[in-house]
């Protein structure tokens, strides 16, 4: 993939913290191995003491804090530890679903392969669900986790029987447009492609308070395939 440069993912700026919409496919830090391209490698191309104040998976997308120095990473910090920080996800389910202000609240264990999963000795994990828009195979939802356990959402909405679209590593199929469109046609010798090659999981809006006690509430833009996705899914539905 071509890397973005750093200054165009900026949605918002101040003296403290730098908010970025996250594109899909690059991970916030360092992974296990290797020295792959990532946001706060990018992100200290252009400011020395930036630091990451959470992080997105590698194939979510949305809204992603930074801080510029270290009493502004240390605020925030404290806010995700004291769970005061709002987070809005947008995800692409499988099945027809209604839920309005549904609570899931199913405790979270990790395993040693960079997964997690549903189980009574986990810690606990509570997520606030909302349908936002049904269409003939899936739904659109809006998910506020309210602790920040991993792959909590993936989880609960696997739980629900509800798995996000191209979430294969908890139950999620690919979505292949020729399931809904009737005349679909591909060139001779061609293979139809997943219609979005990574799970269908955004970070919508995060809202927080900054150093003089303001509220800073971002919204993320859908990027592309997410856009594409869901308006796919309206026209055909």
């Amino acid at each position: 993939m071509k890397l973005p440069a750093f200054k165009d993912l900026i949605i918002y700026e101040d003296d403290n913290y730098i908010v970025i919409n996250k594109p899909p496919f690059l991970a916030t830090l360092d992974e296990r191995i290797g020295t792959a391209p990532n946001i706060l490698r990018l992100a200290r191309e252009e400011y020395d003491d930036v630091q990451a104040c959470h992080r997105l998976d590698k194939e979510t997308s949305g809204a992603l804090a930074l801080a510029k120095n270290p009493d502004a990473y240390r605020h925030l910090s404290m806010q995700f530890e004291n769970r005061e920080v709002k987070k809005v996800y947008h995800a692409v389910s499988w099945g027809v679903h209604n839920y309005e202000g549904l609570r899931v609240e199913r405790n979270i264990e990790t395993t040693t392969k960079g997964k997690a999963r549903l189980a009574v000795s986990g810690k606990p994990a509570e997520t606030l669900i909302r349908t936002l828009e049904t269409y003939t195979k899936h739904t659109l939802f809006e998910c506020l986790p309210v602790t920040g356990r991993m792959h909590q959402i993936r989880l609960h909405l696997m739980y629900l029987d509800a798995p996000i679209v191209g979430d294969k590593m908890y139950g999620g199929d690919d979505f292949y447009l020729s399931s809904l469109k009737r005349k679909f046609n591909m060139k001779q010798g061609e293979e139809e492609q997943p219609f979005i090659k990574r799970f269908a999981l955004h970070a919508r809006q995060l809202t927080f308070t900054g150093l003089e006690g303001e509220t800073i509430s971002v919204e993320a833009e859908y990027p592309k395939d997410f856009r594409v996705l869901v308006e796919n899914l309206r026209q055909y539905s």
